[in-house]
């Protein structure tokens, strides 16, 4: 059994990065997988303002005072990190972006996670739509020496619900049922 955590993007509560995180969650829920979804619609992280504070203070805590502190650590107890985003010009949304950049602190040390996993959804049905995230995806398993569990790749959703019926929805699922 694993413990994963799943940062959803999205600000759309029943969107279709949402739904593509359910199918994904219920799959690896089915897999006796402990699954937290941690939803940036739920929570309010002010970006990382690159001050260091964190390296310097007693307790390497960043001294920024919001959601963060939350969220850490539960990141810190996952085995596998999981990525939903929507892409918006080519990159992650910016709520998870922030999520993102604050781990870079020393706590992130502390961080037990083993793999990484990506679910992506577009509007944009262009095939290289998802290429700077894919990038860098992999060069953050690199660097950190991480294995991926997998990516799944939605092209053309745009309107809430256009994920419905399609094959993107069994891979997710499947992504997660694989995982023991």
């Amino acid at each position: 059994m694993s413990k994963i955590v799943v940062l959803l993007g999205s600000m759309r509560r029943h969107g279709n990065t949402a739904l593509l995180t359910s199918a994904f969650a219920k799959g690896a829920h089915e897999s006796n997988n402990n699954i937290t979804v941690i939803s940036v619609a739920d929570y309010t992280v002010i970006p990382c303002t690159g001050c260091n504070a964190c390296r310097k203070r007693e307790n390497n805590n960043c001294v920024i005072a919001d959601d963060m502190q939350k969220i850490l650590p539960v990141l810190i107890e996952a085995d596998i990190i999981v990525i939903a985003s929507p892409v918006y010009f080519y990159g992650l949304s910016a709520r998870l972006k922030a999520i993102i950049d604050r781990l870079h602190q020393p706590a992130r040390s502390a961080m037990k996670v083993k793999k990484l996993g990506l679910l992506l959804v577009a509007a944009d049905t262009l095939p290289a739509v998802f290429d700077p995230i894919v990038l860098q995806y992999h060069l953050i398993l690199d660097y950190f020496h991480l294995k991926s569990i997998g990516e799944v790749l939605a092209y053309g959703v745009e309107a809430i619900g256009d994920i419905h019926d399609k094959p993107v929805l069994d891979e997710a699922y499947l992504l997660g049922k694989e995982i023991r």
